[in-house]
Order: C-alpha cells, then sequence, then structure tokens
C-alpha cells in the first residue's frame, strides 16, 4: 500500500479538474489518498472531484479548506457551518472519510482547523482583500479566534492510536516557519490567514510521523522536532512553474518514502 498526499485541487479550472479526470482507474486501488483541502466551493464539482478520487484509491481521507467553506454561490440562508456539514455529507456518501483511521499498520488522522491570529493580526487591509471575508457567513459576531476554536473542538475524540507510522493532515499550516525564509516581505502579508498554532498542538499530543498540509501552495518537505512536514499542492494553471501538478508518495509499506523534494515557492496562492 501507498501514500499519496495532495491539495488544493482547484477544480474550478477546467485544467484540473482534466487533470483528475484523466487520472489512471487502475494503478491506484490498493493506495490512499490524503487530500488536504480546497477542491471547489461548487458542491457539484466538489462532488464530482472527490467521487473521482474514490473510484481510483483503495480509501480517500479528506479534510475541508477555506475555499470549500465559501457560500458565494449559495443561498443566502446558508452560512458556512451548514456548507461544513455539507462537505461532509458529500465525503461519505462518496465513501472518503474525514474520521481517523488504522490502514495497513498506519494511523491517519484528519485535522479540523482555520486561522486566529496565531501567526498575525488580521487587520482592515488584509480583511478588504482575502476573499473569505466576503464568500464565508459565520454565526453573527463570530471572529476568526472563535471560528478556529469551533473548528479546533470537532477534533476531539477523534484520537486513534498509533501505527507504525502515523500520519496526521491539517488544510491550514500548524506552524508559521514552515513558511521558508526566502518569502519576500511583501508575500508575507497574508501569514495571517494561514493558520493556527493550536493546530502544532494536536500534533505534538499526536506525536505523528509525519503531518501533511495545503493552503500556502508553497510546496515543501521538512523536519521540525522530529515530524516531517509535507505540503504538495496542486494549485492554479498558471502556477506550473512552482507546483509539481502530480501526486506524491509520502509513504509505502515495507519501503522507505520517497526523496524528499525542494521547496516551492508560489507568489500567487491566493
Amino acid at each position: 500500500m501507498r501514500v499519496f498526499a495532495l491539495s488544493d485541487m482547484h477544480v474550478d479550472f477546467d485544467p484540473n479538474a482534466q487533470w483528475v479526470a484523466a487520472l489512471s482507474r487502475s494503478d491506484y486501488q490498493e493506495d490512499v489518498l490524503i487530500l488536504a483541502g480546497d477542491i471547489s466551493d461548487s458542491i457539484e464539482r466538489f462532488t464530482e472531484c472527490l467521487d473521482a478520487f474514490a473510484r481510483r484509491f483503495r480509501k480517500v481521507f479528506f479534510v475541508p479548506g477555506n475555499h470549500d467553506l465559501w457560500v458565494v454561490r449559495d443561498s443566502a440562508h446558508m452560512n458556512s457551518l451548514d456548507k461544513f456539514e455539507q462537505v461532509k455529507a458529500v465525503v461519505q456518501g462518496c465513501g472518503a472519510s474525514m474520521e481517523p483511521e488504522l490502514i495497513d499498520g498506519v494511523a491517519i488522522v484528519p485535522l479540523f482547523g482555520w486561522y486566529d491570529g496565531s501567526f498575525g493580526e488580521l487587520g482592515a487591509e488584509l480583511r478588504a482583500a482575502w476573499m473569505d471575508c466576503r464568500a464565508c457567513r459565520w454565526p453573527a459576531g463570530w471572529s476568526e479566534l472563535e471560528i478556529t476554536q469551533h473548528f479546533i473542538g470537532l477534533n476531539e475524540g477523534r484520537r486513534i492510536g498509533k501505527g507504525k507510522v502515523t500520519i496526521s493532515f491539517s488544510h491550514f499550516l500548524p506552524r508559521i516557519d514552515l513558511m521558508p525564509a526566502f518569502i519576500p516581505p511583501l508575500h508575507r502579508k497574508i501569514y495571517p490567514v494561514l493558520g493556527s498554532s493550536r493546530l502544532e498542538g494536536l500534533i505534538r499530543e499526536i506525536r505523528p510521523d509525519m503531518h501533511v498540509y495545503g493552503h500556502s501552495h508553497v510546496n515543501r518537505d521538512i523536519v521540525i522536532d522530529g515530524v516531517n512536514y509535507i505540503n504538495n499542492a496542486f494549485a492554479y494553471p498558471h502556477e506550473e512553474r512552482i507546483a509539481a501538478k502530480a501526486l506524491r508518495c509520502i509513504y509505502q509499506t515495507g519501503s522507505a518514502r520517497s526523496p524528499a523534494s525542494g521547496p516551492k515557492f508560489s507568489l500567487s496562492a491566493y
């Protein structure tokens, strides 16, 4: 069994959706896919993409990203918590999972999250530019901290025993030092919306061998404090220069993990 990692499919873009449709229907039937969020805010495209992956892999594990919870194309009566429940129903209907599971000795642990100011203050300028502030709807008065606390709270009671290898994953970054030092100051303005240190707290409790994440479109493979952090974003069509546009095998039972790839930096990840 192989375990693959992928995130940020953004199948609203036809080339990305076409890549999924063209993926082999036979090569991955014994394998697992960790899909770390941001498929589409269109529930139709979301369903098509997740169903396509679920038909190609033995098991698909998923957590929603921020784009998946946008409601800008949905009824004015739907908020992003309703969208989360809709996404959850689609995941279950496709035979994918958002629950921890031990499979062939590999423990897979999905972690829900959001961003909460752990990596900097979400000021007025960023709020005006950040699409989530217009495309998501939350219960009246909820702050980013309350949103994050809600999603972090969903992880309670979802623990699983450690396997021979334990792999946790989230859409959002659990620590800001996953962003490489060469990021220009101009592009660090979006750091406040990248994730939450509360996720890192959960990771330290779980003590995984690897943690897969998405969201940043800055592809990395780096070991920090004993955990191998991996981001393999498919990203937007115009990001061909900085995205591998390929599945990434991160573990194979009975074999060493695939070699690390070099860090890739996205200038236009949002």
